[in-house]
């Protein structure tokens, strides 16, 4: 199973997008399964599902994180690496999507109230997140190559 495959099927199992998108990217980051799913736990649906910040995209900035970001031992220059790769994927994901903010991706649907989950099922929204996640996966995977 691909990288790709691994994150939709997580998401599938009922995971959100930012765990389902971090958990297929452990093996970059050398988190273990319950570590990748924990941490990512509250970026989901943009944040606590206040559909902010795309969780998948959320997801992948953790990713970069955990491999490009700042530690204690670290100049500088790393931080800035870091923030250079974050952009790449914002910028790559715009490209694809026109936008990084979740209600949007999802056409306004509101995931607070019942109307709005109703609406995330009828519609079967649940197929464009897994194409976010696909493309968040794909892009992430081609920065850290």
């Amino acid at each position: 199973m691909n990288l790709k495959e691994t994150g939709i099927n997580k998401f599938k199992e009922g995971y959100n997008c930012a765990q389902s998108v971090l958990f297929s990217l452990r093996e970059y980051t050398g988190l273990t399964e319950d570590q990748s799913l924990k941490i990512a736990t509250g970026f989901g649906s943009g944040m606590g599902r206040t559909q902010n910040v795309c969780g998948a995209v959320s997801g992948g900035i953790l990713a970069l994180n955990l491999i490009f970001g700042r530690g204690s031992k670290d100049e500088k220059e790393q931080q800035e690496l870091n923030y250079l790769k974050i952009r790449e994927l914002i910028s790559n994901f715009e490209e694809k999507n026109s936008t990084i903010i979740c209600r949007k991706l999802l056409d306004g649907c509101n995931l607070l109230c019942d109307e709005g989950q109703q609406r995330f099922k009828s519609e079967n929204m649940v197929e464009q997140c897994h194409g976010y996640i696909a493309d968040v996966i794909g892009i992430v995977d081609g920065i850290i190559e």
